[in-house]
């Protein structure tokens, strides 16, 4: 029970992180107006990359632990 909902929020957040990531040039020129917002833009594009491959591998193991019977 419990690693079906986590399943499920890692799941969604996920999702969110990867749709922030598609807009990319959206969020980035947001943040990257000027030359000196360029270093906080490039954190959070390698912020969201990080969060991004964090989640995956979290998701991959939930969905391997959901595999095993009970």
């Amino acid at each position: 029970m419990f690693f079906n909902i986590a399943a499920i929020i890692v799941a969604i957040l996920l999702i969110v992180v990867i749709m922030l990531q598609m807009q990319g040039a959206g969020l980035s020129s947001s943040f990257g107006g000027g030359g000196e917002f360029y270093r906080s833009k490039q954190s959070i594009d390698k912020l969201l990359i990080s969060a991004t491959v964090v989640l995956t591998i979290l998701f991959g193991i939930l969905s391997i632990i959901l595999l095993i019977p009970r």
